[in-house]
């Protein structure tokens, strides 16, 4: 664990009640809202707004202009880059039906959690919607809208995004979606690092012995 001192720029506000791990790094103008919990060694890049009740783990690189709403949880070595958009609710209104008064911004029962696994990739310019989760190492493109659940090593894109292919830990591709149909069951590897996968039934990704290329 790291025991660099956690660095904060002038211009950022940090609330009362965030949790901030050892060689955290917040960049300029950034706003986090507490209660929320940064863990060690993260970026969190310009302008970025984190809401209260967001937690991220250990090694997260957050680009700037990102916005991350309450429900929000990022695992350890999650990569977000500028301009992502969060969201926690299905059917947004500003105010009651009767437009009387505003309705609150706390999370209540329409407020749907999503998860970022470990080692995920969400490119610049996603949108990313809620009730749902981006599975570990799994890669969402550039300016993709994420509408529903992204397995494991998965890679995403467009709008809304879907799978089309899959790829290895180090962020290359292993395999590409024929248009009509997922991959046969099987041995794939990484021709960049040697790293093996098994895909399996439905396109499930599961990591394999190594091997050496």
């Amino acid at each position: 664990m790291s025991t660099a001192p956690v660095r904060i720029h002038a211009t950022a506000l940090v609330e009362p009640g965030v949790e901030i791990g050892p060689g955290t790094a917040i960049w300029d103008h950034v706003h986090v809202r507490g209660p929320a919990r940064l863990g060690a060694d993260c970026i969190v890049g310009g302008k970025t707004y984190i809401a209260y009740g967001v937690e991220i783990g250990n090694r997260v690189k957050i680009n700037a202009m990102v916005y991350i709403c309450s429900g929000v949880t990022l695992e350890d070595g999650v990569m977000i880059s500028a301009g992502t958009i969060f969201t926690n609710d299905r059917l947004p209104r500003a105010a009651t039906p009767d437009l009387a008064r505003l309705r609150p911004s706390q999370p209540d029962e329409h407020t749907l959690p999503t998860r970022v696994r470990e080692g995920a990739t969400v490119g610049a310019g996603a949108v990313v919607g809620c009730g749902l989760e981006i599975g570990r190492f799994a890669m969402v493109g550039m300016g993709a809208v994420v509408t529903r659940s992204v397995p494991d090593f998965h890679l995403a894109l467009g709008n809304p995004a879907r799978s089309v292919g899959c790829v290895c830990r180090c962020g290359e591709p292993t395999v590409r979606f024929a248009a009509s149909a997922a991959p046969p069951p099987g041995p794939v590897v990484c021709a960049a690092c040697g790293r093996g996968y098994q895909i399996g039934a439905g396109a499930a990704v599961t990591e394999a012995a190594a091997v050496v290329v």
